[in-house]
């Protein structure tokens, strides 16, 4: 059997067995990704653009976006480049690295979602303390700390993963270098260190979950004492994007991996893997623009002027 040291490249799971649906998926997976190259570009260009934008949820919006981004253009370009090239493979260093750089947006992502509901805690239920809370300087410490611990998780995750010993072989079941399915192929009887990750993974992923549940129930309180409908539904406007973000990343997330073993099936694992690596990081431009008029506002007229000076 090879071993780790033997093992050049590894098998990716293929999106479709025939020819005319790997060419359907190699469309689909372009579409998605030029339209998140867009959402996201649109986003990060208004709020960069936009003075009057310059606040603490458009600067996290702004990290959410570069997340999404980095997220998709991660796992989507080695999935059409297979799909085009009806190819399985990828280099060993190709796998680290996609298994690091999907760890780390992954995790990013989910502290800035976080960070961005104790955000809209502290609007909604402290006004008064929402400049010296969040001033630019704490943003900013609480952005960069939510990359650096993204940057660390990943790091830990990794090394640990691509230092056990491999020797059940080196096909993966899953479109792409996912670690849960490269500890399958590991020989080792020692799990103990990643196992001690995964828990301390979990405990981190749960205190968040309890932070954001507990921040929104204080949110929804303070909103529906506000007395005019307008306020109310102003308040509602600024959360609802957010909870239908967090609600959907973290849902496929926590299925994916923790579904129960009796429905669990080739295709419905490669399907939710696709909806959170994929679908939801491609979506969240759309729900965050749908109910932010501040926001449309801006990208209508930066396109405006765009179009003015063609």
């Amino acid at each position: 059997m090879p071993n780790s040291s033997s093992i050049s490249h590894f098998l990716l799971l293929a999106l479709a067995d025939t020819r005319q649906l790997q060419l359907l998926h190699f469309c689909l997976l372009l579409g998605i990704s030029l339209a998140a190259l867009l959402g996201n570009g649109l986003i990060i260009s208004a709020v960069a653009c936009g003075h009057h934008l310059h606040t603490p949820m458009f600067f996290f919006l702004l990290n959410l976006a570069l997340t999404d981004l980095g997220l998709i253009y991660t796992i989507v370009p080695k999935a059409m480049h297979n799909s085009l090239w009806d190819t399985t493979t990828i280099s060993y260093t190709g796998c680290a690295a996609q298994v690091f750089l999907t760890v780390f947006f992954i995790s990013a992502e989910y502290f800035l979602l976080t960070i961005m509901c104790y955000d809209r805690y502290v609007s909604i239920c402290k006004p008064l303390h929402y400049g010296t809370l969040l001033g630019s300087r704490a943003c900013a410490h609480m952005a960069a700390a939510a990359w650096a611990s993204a940057f660390l998780n990943s790091l830990m995750h990794t090394a640990n993963t691509f230092s056990l010993p491999l020797c059940h072989g080196n096909a993966l079941g899953q479109f792409f270098c996912e670690i849960p399915q490269i500890l399958k192929l590991s020989c080792s009887k020692s799990y103990l260190r990643e196992f001690g990750l995964i828990a301390f993974s979990a405990c981190l992923v749960c205190g968040c979950l309890a932070f954001i549940f507990f921040s929104y129930v204080q949110i929804f309180r303070a909103v529906l004492r506000i007395p005019s409908e307008q306020g109310r539904h102003k308040a509602f406007s600024t959360c609802l994007p957010h909870l239908a973000v967090v609600s959907l990343f973290v849902s496929a997330v926590i299925f994916a991996h923790l579904k129960p073993l009796s429905i669990s099936s080739p295709s419905l694992d490669l399907s939710v893997s696709v909806l959170y690596s994929v679908v939801s990081p491609g979506l969240n431009p759309l729900i965050y623009s749908l109910r932010n008029q501040e926001l449309k506002g801006t990208l209508r007229k930066i396109m405006t002027v765009s179009f003015q000076k063609q």
